[in-house]
């Protein structure tokens, strides 16, 4: 007969949703299965019970023979063959229930035994198995809600050791108990069919034999019939036994291998860390906001599905998406109240999921996972090998060649034919773009200081007073202190909290351009000369070995603010300046040839140091976009800022030619009034002088003197002193 579907055994360890839904078809199908029996049961009951009504019962048995092929049964792979079979019973216990006269004993042996088996035994089987795997499943959840709420503290290791035992001891009863209720489920698809035909072989079996084969309404052609179908039977029986030996040595076998795995938190070094997956599925514990400041933790089963992570609780047919990991950032982070947790972020930065993994193993294998999927691994025909491959790279890339030359055959591509991706600026080019030079043979001390720190995580500028004391102490040789010296040189003091000044933001607001990426910050490291863009290759393969060394798998994201005056690192969520790098310092930008998404640049700082001498800092960041339309951006703010600079300076020099040709005509004004004033005071002098002279008093026409009258001299009087009074105002 043909192959019957079956619940897969190697799968209950794992505990799907879709396992859990495969599960609820089969149980569904067992208590159809239940119903359909115990209508065939009370049948052939009624055929045992009443002699008188058998041509009544066996019209019944035939009428729900009919009825088979309208049954819906979730699992029934060969519904024809047992339809058309059926049905032929059902013709002739249809052509015998006017004739027959029923004998208890062999109805009782044949037929009736079978039927009840089937009923009181297996189907009852089934039921208690159900039970016992509801109560392991309700004991298992509880025991890793426990589990999952340990304190982070050691100062209770019996506590932990207790609830630890009672994961293990759950999950391997849940295990066990489920494997064993599978194996019940897929050996009823065969008894189904065997408490089906074996009643009707039995009770034909009893009327042949009753009738002695002399019955006009059984033929040859029936005994052959009936003949076949015991063959089936019994080919069936056999099928199940092989299938039955099968599912038990899977169960052992499993036991055996998965022991290790009941353990909550396994040991690394017996069960090592795959980092080479680019699809992974299991349980996860994600966190749900519930307030301003309260969240609530929430355990579901999560899958990769190409280029989605996907979510599914139970009992739901299917997954949801929870986000599109393309080109996203993943990173461990550390949770007050949770351990084992990392943190997914969406390629544009909007969408934030925090997941909490069982273990340390599998919370690793979840970030190396969705980095191998945010790095599109999976679109390859071989996914795998060429994430091993890639991870090989990253660790061989801890060697460093014995020359520059060496080194570059292998990372980037040669400087014949390259993009315009990187820029240099200098106080003389005043923002123009400038090729690099070609690189020539230099050894890696020519372009980093040997045993050269790295920071991996973004830190506050320390201050002014914080400052000076490190210079006064000689520890410039420290590049956290050089890396917050450059920067406090050259951007206004930060505070402790991340919180800028109020100058930062009114530059950006009078700012032209105003450019945002999403920037997650790799390290940084000081650097000894800022000639080529090769100093930035340079570094970014050293920082990316030493994060693939040590497993740091963190990163800072921030959105990098491109302006006409500096370049910001600005917190997605509080929106506080991060860090500023003002556009006069940065001498050098690029992007990696070959990964796009990399890129640095180099800033340099004149006088950092003790003897003088400038402090030079390669920064290295990952980004959603291209590296080089950020290069550019940066290369467009530079020459924005140099136009602006020269209009500013053209600006000031006409006002300052106003300013002169104004003073130019208010010292004219100034010496025509002088002019003015000297050529009044002549003038009054000249007055003042005739006036002094003495006065002939006047006579008549026949030689008299004439007395002036009281008007004339009061006239007289009153011009007299208009004359000095003006005299005095002079």
């Amino acid at each position: 007969m043909p192959g019957i579907d079956k619940l897969p055994i190697e799968e209950t360890f794992e505990d799907s949703p879709q396992t859990r839904s495969l599960l609820g078809v089969f149980e569904e199908d067992a208590a159809a299965i239940s119903k359909y029996s115990q209508q065939l049961f009370q049948a052939m009951h009624r055929i045992y019970d009443a002699q008188n009504e058998l041509s009544a019962a066996t019209h019944l048995t035939s009428k729900l023979l009919k009825e088979y092929e309208k049954q819906r049964f979730p699992l029934c792979c060969d519904d024809e063959v047992m339809s058309s079979t059926l049905q032929q019973f059902a013709k002739v216990i249809d052509e015998l229930s006017s004739c027959h006269a029923v004998l208890s004993t062999q109805l009782a042996d044949a037929m009736m035994f079978p039927i009840t088996q089937f009923k009181e035994r297996d189907l009852k089987e089934i039921l208690t198995l159900k039970e016992v795997f509801q109560i392991a499943s309700d004991d298992h959840d509880m025991a890793v809600n426990r589990y999952s709420r340990l304190s982070k503290r050691r100062d209770n290791e019996k506590v932990k050791g207790e609830v630890m035992e009672d994961v293990y001891t759950s999950r391997k009863k849940q295990h066990q108990t489920m494997m064993h209720y599978f194996t019940a489920l897929n050996t009823l698809q065969y008894k189904k069919k065997m408490s089906l035909l074996e009643p009707l072989l039995g009770y034909m079996q009893a009327q042949i034999s009753f009738f002695k084969l002399g019955s006009e309404n059984l033929t040859q052609q029936w005994e052959d019939f009936l003949i076949d179908i015991g063959t089936s039977v019994q080919n069936v029986r056999r099928e199940m036994a092989g299938e039955v030996d099968v599912m038990q040595q899977t169960i052992q076998d499993m036991e055996q291998a998965n022991d290790l795995l009941y353990m909550p938190d396994p040991d690394p070094s017996l069960v090592p860390v795959n980092r080479n997956l680019t699809r992974k599925a299991g349980y996860l514990n994600t966190r749900n906001k519930t307030g301003l400041v309260s969240s609530s933790w929430e355990r579901q089963y999560f899958f990769t599905q190409g280029g989605n992570l996907m979510s599914q609780a139970r009992g739901d047919v299917a997954g949801g998406l929870v986000m599109d990991i393309d080109n996203c950032s993943v990173m461990a982070v550390d949770c007050e109240d949770r351990r084992f947790c990392f943190q997914i972020t969406s390629f544009d930065g909007k969408k934030v999921a925090i997941l909490q993994a069982e273990s340390r193993k599998d919370c690793e294998e979840w970030i190396a996972t969705i980095n191998n999927i945010s790095k599109r691994i999976y679109l390859s025909e071989n996914p795998e090998e060429i994430a091993a491959r890639v991870n090989q790279s990253a660790l061989e890339a801890v060697t460093p060649s014995p020359s520059f030359q060496q080194r570059h055959e292998s990372m980037r591509p040669s400087t014949q034919g390259r993009p315009p991706a990187a820029w240099a600026s200098s106080v003389s080019s005043a923002g123009s773009e400038t090729a690099s030079p070609a690189p020539s043979v230099l050894s890696l001390d020519a372009l980093v200081a040997p045993n050269t720190p790295i920071q991996f995580d973004i830190i506050s500028p320390v201050s002014e007073e914080d400052a000076g004391q490190a210079k006064a102490a000689g520890l410039g040789r420290s590049i956290l202190t050089r890396v917050s010296l450059t920067l406090y040189m050259g951007s206004p003091w930060t505070n402790p909290f991340g919180e800028s000044g109020g100058t930062p933001a009114e530059e950006s607001e009078g700012s032209i351009l105003h450019q945002l990426f999403i920037a997650r910050f790799l390290g940084c490291m000081e650097v000894k000369n800022a000639d080529s863009s090769d100093v930035i290759y340079e570094t970014m393969r050293q920082i990316l070995a030493a994060r693939a060394i040590h497993n740091i798998f963190r990163m800072t994201e921030s959105h990098l603010l491109v302006t006409c005056e500096c370049l910001k690192l600005i917190d997605p969520q509080t929106q506080v300046t991060r860090l500023r790098f003002p556009l006069s310092s940065m001498v050098l930008c690029a992007a990696h040839q070959e990964n796009k998404r990399l890129f640095g640049f180099v800033l340099q700082t004149a006088g950092g140091r003790v003897d003088g001498r400038p402090i030079i800092v390669c920064y290295i960041f990952e980004s959603n976009n291209d590296g080089e339309k950020i290069c550019d951006s940066v290369g467009l703010a530079k020459q924005i800022a140099f136009h602006s600079e020269m209009v500013r300076n053209d600006r000031e020099a006409m006002e300052k030619k106003k300013e002169q040709d104004k003073a130019k005509e208010k010292q004219q004004e100034e010496l025509s009034k002088q002019k003015q004033i000297e050529k009044d005071l002549e003038e009054q002098s000249r007055l003042i002088a005739a006036f002094s002279r003495p006065t002939p008093l006047a006579t008549g026409t026949d030689g008299q003197f004439l007395v002036l009258s009281n008007s004339q001299s009061e006239d007289s009087d009153a011009g007299v002193e208009g004359r000095e009074k003006g005299e005095s105002e002079a």
